[in-house]
């Protein structure tokens, strides 16, 4: 497709040694590739996991990306610092916006940036529920963590739409509070409404309103790139370019009226930028830390294992994100092992989302994959004889030589490996 500049990747799905023939073709072309991670959980209460953070820079390298970029959010939670099980969201899932979180953040991202080879820029996400007892804005967090930090911002103007349907936000005021001298690049993208919570999809059209949230944007400043997100259900060709057609008639509107609002803003004097207040000086961020692990848990608990709802948050919005989180774990799981929906047929799904309301996901979505398998093989699952002998096959040539597990069950089931490793 002519007239791309340049692509992003979701960091985790690249290996570097072995990258992919596309993409070694756009890079043949001069065609720039920024690793977008996903996995970092800059957001969360521990310091940034150094194995992850190597692990980007590694791909940075290897694609020759001039910077890489990450989300504030958090993505796992538990674990040491609060005594209890580890457990993973698989999803981004909003930090709080108080003191705590931010001081929080600013050294974790201070930590990623000094191990990382190019420059980090953080993304603003999407959320369908809000903290309570939040002390600042979204505008106003991102724009001392800036300030604090020197990190640059990837600003996605769908993100701002959601937050606008999902939590009354106004775009444009979180627009007047960000340091748009500190924008890296823009994201666009699709979603849809679904009893009146907006999720963002990536894999639906961009709508008119998002659509303007980019030519308010582009009133203000000049985004130095542009990027339309699209993970799955992509269109054809034409369709797609008349996509990107639109991104660019929002742009070139935005630009057409950025000279008035200069003016305007001129005139009237700067507005909605708080003074930045300085972290702790010398002082120990662990009691901090232990505080935002101890709500971060307790909130991921409520929404993957079933515990009651922290206080003050809205149960019907907590119903929604947990069905959402579940949802997103069968589809993940149904791609990283394609295998299962085929072997389970029109049962996967449904046995998959029960399997969830029991196990919170605890490691990755392939671990998450073999926890499933061996899951309903050890309750004679499936129910036909051909397909319980295929998903034990296959759980059998993926778990490896020891299978982790504690129950009984599963010593049997190593019996059975046993034997049909002699056949």
């Amino acid at each position: 497709m002519p007239g791309i500049d340049w692509v992003e990747v979701v960091a985790e799905n690249v290996c570097p040694g072995h990258l992919p023939e596309s993409l070694m073709r756009l890079r043949g072309r001069g065609v720039t590739v920024v690793p977008h991670g996903v996995s970092l959980g800059l957001g969360g209460a521990e310091r940034p996991d150094a194995e992850r953070l190597a692990a980007l820079a590694e791909r940075a390298t290897a694609l020759g990306a001039p910077l890489v970029t990450e989300h504030i959010a958090f993505v796992r939670a538990g674990g040491a610092p609060t005594a209890s099980p580890r457990l993973e969201a698989g999803h981004l899932l909003p930090v709080p916006r108080t003191r705590d979180a931010l001081d929080v953040l600013c050294e974790n991202v201070r930590i990623a940036q000094d191990a990382l080879p190019v420059p980090l820029a953080v993304e603003n996400i999407a959320a369908l529920l809000s903290w309570p007892g939040e002390e600042m804005t979204e505008g106003q967090f991102l724009y001392e963590l800036a300030d604090r930090t020197g990190v640059r911002l990837l600003v996605d103007v769908a993100n701002l739409h959601t937050n606008h349907v999902n939590r009354g936000e106004d775009p444009a005021e979180a627009l007047a509070e960000l340091p748009l001298e500190a924008l890296a690049y823009v994201h666009v993208a699709g979603g849809v409404e679904r009893d009146g919570v907006w999720h963002d999809s990536h894999a639906h059209p961009v709508l008119r309103p998002v659509l303007d949230i980019l030519t308010d944007l582009a009133s203000r400043v000049s985004p130095p790139g542009v990027l339309l997100e699209r993970d799955e259900n992509f269109p054809e060709p034409a369709e797609l370019e008349g996509e990107l057609a639109a991104i660019r008639d929002a742009l070139e509107k935005g630009a057409s009226g950025k000279g008035a609002r200069e003016r305007v803003e001129v005139a009237a004097g700067a507005a909605g930028a708080p003074a930045a207040r300085p972290g702790p000086e010398g002082g120990s961020l662990e009691p901090a830390r232990q505080r935002l692990a101890l709500a971060q848990t307790a909130l991921l608990s409520a929404l993957v294992a079933g515990t009651p709802v922290p206080e003050g948050f809205d149960r019907v919005r907590m119903g929604v994100q947990a069905r959402a989180l579940a949802a997103k774990r069968a589809d993940v799981v149904a791609k990283v092992a394609p295998e299962l929906p085929v072997i389970l047929g029109a049962e996967y799904r449904a046995a998959f989302l029960a399997y969830a309301q029991e196990q919170p996901m605890g490691g990755g979505y392939r671990r998450d994959a073999l926890d499933f398998a061996e899951h309903l093989l050890q309750a004679g699952r499936p129910g036909e004889a051909r397909a319980r002998r295929e998903l034990r096959e296959w759980w059998l040539e993926r778990s490896g030589p020891r299978p982790r597990s504690r129950r009984p069950a599963v010593r049997l089931a190593r019996a059975t490996r046993r034997v049909l490793l002699r056949r």
